[in-house]
Order: structure tokens, then C-alpha cells, then sequence
């Protein structure tokens, strides 16, 4: 009975961390839409305006993410992959962050790579599939345009 009630606690407690890291729905309509993208595509950098940042915490999810996002992505990006990289990219006057969960179900995550606040997030090898995106805003509260820009030239 003890080895049940152990494990009972310990499987509540899982159930409970695993839908705080789940918060951000990558199952949600994307807010600024979607893109079908094959390594070799131009324009390149494929660009979109976004708005960043949202009420969600991006520091709960794995991957040492961080910022401020929305609970649906910003931006959907179904690719075919080739032998090129794929990088994500921010400009924006405000600090922003990046979060992507890419085909595999793995969290990806940056601020400030490509300089002066902006996020940048490259796949060596990017595998073909969906990359739900997040743009956040590194401080709290708000939200802020956004370039987001899409990229084999890293």
C-alpha cells in the first residue's frame, strides 16, 4: 500500500507539472496566420508581422526559454527540409524572444542571438514538419510589433 500511495502523489504531481509546461497550445490557430515552406524557397528570408508577448509565462516550458507569450502560437511554419539550415529570426524596437516547438515536439529557444534584443533559433539539420513559433517580449505585461523572418541563410 505504501509503494501505491507513493506513487499516487508522485503521479499527481506529474499530471500537475506537465500542464503548467503545456500552457502554450500548438494545436491553436496560429495568431498571424501560416506558411508551407520547401528548402530552396524565395523569398529569402520569408518575413511576417507579428505581434509579440501575451500573459503566459515562456520560462515554464523546458529548454531555458524565456518571456512573455501568447497561450496559440504567433506563427505556423510547415517545412519541407532539404541540406540547408532553417533559422528564426526577430527585429523589433523591443526586446524580443524566441519559442518554437519544432516537428519532433521539441522546445527551442532564444533571446538576444541576433543581436540588440532580437532572437534567433537555427536547425543545423532541420527535419520536415511543423515549427509552431512564439514571439515573446522579454519583460512582462504588453505586447509589441514584430518582424518575424524565416531564413536557410543563417
Amino acid at each position: 500500500m505504501r509503494h501505491t500511495t507513493s506513487c499516487s502523489a508522485i503521479c499527481a504531481l506529474a499530471t500537475i507539472l506537465a500542464g503548467s509546461v503545456n500552457a502554450q497550445n500548438a494545436g491553436m490557430n496560429p495568431n498571424s496566420g501560416q506558411v508551407q515552406l520547401r528548402s530552396g524557397f524565395t523569398p529569402d528570408p520569408y518575413t511576417v508581422a507579428v505581434v509579440a508577448g501575451g500573459n503566459q509565462d515562456g520560462n515554464r516550458l523546458p529548454g531555458s526559454c524565456t518571456g512573455w507569450i501568447s497561450d496559440a502560437p504567433d506563427f505556423r511554419v510547415t517545412y519541407t527540409a532539404g541540406r540547408l539550415p532553417l533559422a528564426f529570426r526577430t527585429v523589433s524596437r523591443t526586446d524580443t524572444t524566441l519559442i518554437i516547438n519544432d516537428p519532433s515536439g521539441n522546445w527551442a529557444c532564444d533571446d538576444d542571438s541576433f543581436g540588440d534584443g532580437d532572437a534567433q533559433v537555427v536547425f543545423r539539420r532541420p527535419s520536415s514538419g511543423v515549427y509552431d513559433v512564439w514571439v515573446g517580449t522579454f519583460s512582462r505585461g504588453g505586447t509589441a510589433q514584430a518582424v518575424l523572418g524565416i531564413t536557410e541563410t543563417p
